[in-house]
């Protein structure tokens, strides 16, 4: 009766929880600071497959140092693939710790007691070592199957994570070349301000000779002020462009002055842009592969499914090394030792097992049609893209042609102003529809190289 009590006693100190209790005052304020609770290793994971994931020789086409090295400081420094890089991990760890439902649970404990049993007049230390060892028999490979499906979310979240890198690397990519432009055209619409503002002084000087009438005056003063308000929204953007690049390589707004950017005239892509894209580039995609991922993870999820039909096999060991003295704490004498093998089968619950096993059918079917859906997604986003190509090229080679044209125009307008056949008038009217035509070559040759990025992304960065 003394051996059961002390040992009931032990086991209840085992159980126990012992805390102490703080006040704690709410200041309201929030810290200053924030420090990562991950801590970082000395050994460094190489960061070389997240160029791989932007394909960062593709980049160098377009033969800009300032845009290269912008592509990598978004690589390291970018917050959106820093969370997506820390999703991967977390994923893993998922894994793991599905993993460790294969593996048998082994725990043991100390407890030493002093204490003063019934029918005794003193007290008595003693000493117990409880440990047990359990472990669910998979024969029927329930656990495994669910490993196997955490494998697969694991492995869509790195497709996700190479999204994330291709996306931001295109988003910095196009709002860099759309910055190039700005400044080709506010320096374009900064010298037409300037004829604007000559025609208007001539056409002033005409209306006062009565050469012209007072209506063509005030036209001329209302082109003269839209095009300060076009220049000014042009200074808009690209200020705000250059937030959004800043942001993007993952510094402050307040940074823009220190952000390099090429002149348009330097920029120069040099890459080969195919004219067709083969299919087996296509399914290389991480959305259609994160696609087939989740497919393959939800016939997982059925199979698991109808597993939870079948009992659950469990194997208990317990031992209890129980002594009043320390050192004999380990011998024979005071142990207590029991193995144990069981199988649970649930008779009745309600229909929740059919239920969930419905559940994870139709869950196949909508992922299965998912799969269907981004399969034709890629392939019109491909030919999306490779028709902007085709067409923007056509279109920037009849803008380069009427430029041409300007040109000549300009030309020939100037050898009749210097013969004094015509007035300055004529001939800085002339000169806007060059400086126009010019803006429009600009914008559309950006526009081809934004295109080029837009097939480097629909093709998951392989070209």
């Amino acid at each position: 009766m003394k051996k059961t009590l002390v040992t009931a006693l032990l086991f209840s100190f085992i159980g126990m929880n012992i805390a102490p209790a703080f006040a704690v005052t709410n200041t309201q304020t929030p810290p200053k600071t924030f420090k990562s609770m991950i801590k970082k290793s000395k050994k460094q994971k190489s960061d070389d497959y997240k160029y791989a994931y932007v394909n960062v020789d593709w980049w160098k086409n377009f033969n800009d140092s300032n845009l290269t090295d912008y592509i990598n400081r978004a690589i390291k420094n970018n917050y959106d693939l820093k969370m997506a890089t820390l999703a991967v991990e977390e994923y893993y760890q998922m894994t793991r710790l599905q993993l460790a439902n294969e593996l048998p649970t082994i725990g043991t404990g100390f407890s030493p007691a002093y204490a003063k049993t019934p029918g005794t007049t003193h007290w008595d230390w003693t000493f117990a070592l409880p440990a047990y060892v359990n472990y669910e028999a998979d024969i029927f490979l329930k656990n495994r199957d669910k490993t196997r499906a955490s494998k697969k979310k694991y492995l869509a979240s790195q497709y996700d994570e190479r999204a994330a890198y291709i996306a931001i690397a295109g988003a910095v990519g196009t709002t860099y070349l759309n910055i190039v432009r700005l400044d080709k055209i506010i320096d374009l619409q900064e010298k037409i301000v300037s004829v604007r503002q000559d025609i208007y002084k001539l056409m002033l000087l005409s209306n006062n000779e009565g050469l012209i009438s007072t209506a063509d005056t005030i036209k001329a003063n209302k082109s003269l002020i839209a095009g300060q308000i076009e220049l000014t929204e042009y200074k808009k953007q690209r200020e705000k462009l250059l937030h959004a690049l800043a942001v993007l390589i993952g510094e402050s707004p307040d940074s823009i002055n220190d952000l390099a950017i090429t002149p348009y005239e330097n920029i120069n892509f040099t890459g080969a842009i195919p004219e067709e894209i083969a299919s087996d580039i296509i399914v290389q995609r991480p959305d259609f592969l994160k696609a087939e991922t989740m497919v393959e993870k939800a016939g997982i999820d059925v199979r698991v499914a109808r597993k939870e039909f079948l009992p659950t096999i469990n194997l208990t060991g317990v031992a209890l090394f129980n002594s009043k003295e320390f050192g004999s704490l380990f011998s024979t004498k005071g142990m207590l030792a029991a193995l144990a093998a069981g199988a649970m089968l649930p008779i009745f619950t309600g229909g929740a097992r059919i239920a969930n096993l419905k559940i994870k059918k139709i869950e196949y079917e909508r992922i299965l049609q998912d799969y269907y859906k981004t399969n034709l997604t890629a392939i019109q986003e491909v030919n999306d893209a490779l028709v902007s190509v085709k067409r923007d090229k056509e279109k920037l080679a009849s803008t380069i042609e009427q430029s041409e044209l300007e040109k000549s125009d300009y030309r020939y307008t100037s050898e009749k102003y210097n013969q004094g056949i015509i007035s300055r008038l004529d001939l800085i009217q002339v000169q806007e529809n060059l400086l126009t035509i010019d803006k429009l070559v600009a914008q559309q040759n950006i526009e081809c190289m934004v295109d080029y990025i837009g097939l480097y992304k629909a093709v998951g960065s392989k070209l």
